[in-house]
């Protein structure tokens, strides 16, 4: 059981700190505290654990409802985050949650009443549900707790199988693994109750319990915390990647419009362990305000000149104009480099801006490192400039 329990802390603590940064992520918080909540149960439910919290309570097999009472609420907590990640947060998810709720909360109740109910007088470490399967109230307490677990396990197993039909991608690997995961935890509850049941027919089933489920659940619980944990790393990875990619790509507009004297104002820094996130956020600003302090040496015979072209290249209107604005935005670099602090409009100037649009300024940027146009463009254009 610790093996299990260490994987689930691991996952946690992975996740801890894109938590720590994205606090008002619900589903985050939810699979980060349902992770915490497996490793707990996995530590609670180990041998040495168990034994502990007998001789600290002085209460032969405490443990057992304190077990049976984690992996119920555990279970529950199971099945309202797969309500929950399915369902957002209509009114028929809530209303759902609480169902759930109460009904585990109920459960929990039962089972530890029972417990005070019977008598378990003789401490049972590794056979408890064998041991005590005919015991009046403990019979039920057993019975129940595998009940829950197997009622969370199916529903579980439906409800992602189900989604998983309609998804692709990273979310249906991630609710397969769930759905694997819960199956064998299904696994678990049967040899349990076969257990359980043998020794009401006098029969000694006891190796299903003993050694036969522990097995089972060790390897569900990584699969189940994994399924949980694979989209919501697959969706950051994501995100990051996407984040790299459009810092690389608006470097060429950048550095035009932040490398020479057309720097309006003082530069913001950020320290050298800023995030990408935040690295982008600064690029696309120093972006916008140097188009918007180029504004006095943009030229138009330069844009027309280049749209004019790329429409007779076969170019699309709106491809033409993403050229144009590329090669009048670095030609007014070079225009600005050689004669700083102009504050009068270039004659003939464009009154309006050239395109602002996030997806634009990438397109742009990639003209002014690679389009033949542009770049043919501004070698002419630097002689009668010099």
């Amino acid at each position: 059981m610790i093996i299990p329990a260490v994987l689930l802390f691991g996952a946690f603590l992975l996740k801890l700190p894109a938590l720590c940064r994205n606090r008002q992520d619900i589903l985050l918080g939810a699979v980060c505290g349902l992770l915490l909540m497996g490793g707990l149960v996995f530590l609670l439910a180990a041998v040495p654990t168990i034994a502990a919290i007998n001789r600290i309570s002085g209460v032969p097999n405490l443990a057992a409802p304190v077990v049976y009472s984690a992996i119920t609420a555990f279970s529950g907590a199971c099945l309202i985050l797969i309500v929950i990640w399915r369902g957002g947060t209509t009114d028929t998810t809530r209303r759902t949650s609480r169902m759930c709720v109460i009904a585990y909360s109920a459960v929990i109740l039962a089972l530890n009443t029972m417990f005070l109910l019977g008598e378990a007088p003789e401490e049972r470490l590794r056979d408890f549900d064998t041991h005590y399967a005919t015991t009046p109230f403990i019979r039920e307490m057993i019975v129940l707790y595998l009940l829950a677990h197997a009622v969370a396990a199916v529903v579980t197993a439906v409800l992602c199988w189900r989604w998983s039909r309609r998804v692709t991608g990273v979310l249906r690997a991630g609710l397969v693994l769930i759905v694997v995961g819960y199956v064998l935890n299904l696994g678990f509850d049967g040899v349990k109750l076969a257990a359980v049941a043998a020794r009401w027919a006098g029969r000694d089933w006891d190796g299903l319990s003993t050694s036969v489920a522990p097995p089972l659940v060790s390897v569900a619980a990584p699969l189940v915390g994994g399924g949980f944990v694979l989209p919501l790393v697959a969706q950051r990875l994501g995100i990051g990647w996407r984040t790299a990619v459009r810092y690389r790509r608006l470097g060429p507009l950048a550095g035009r419009l932040t490398g020479s004297a057309c720097q309006g104002g003082p530069s913001v820094t950020i320290g050298p362990w800023a995030s990408l996130e935040l690295r982008l956020i600064r690029r696309e600003a120093a972006i916008h305000d140097g188009i918007i302090f180029l504004r006095p040496y943009f030229d138009t015979g330069v844009y027309e000149e280049v749209h004019a072209r790329a429409l007779a290249l076969g170019h699309c209107p709106a491809r033409a104009g993403i050229l144009a604005d590329a090669a009048m935005i670095a030609a007014a670099g070079d225009a600005c480099a050689a004669d700083p602090g102009r504050t009068e409009l270039f004659p003939g100037a464009r009154p309006a801006q050239p395109s602002t649009r996030a997806d634009d300024l990438v397109e742009m940027s990639l003209a002014l490192r690679s389009s033949p146009l542009v770049h043919e463009v501004l070698r002419r254009a630097a002689p009668s400039r010099g």
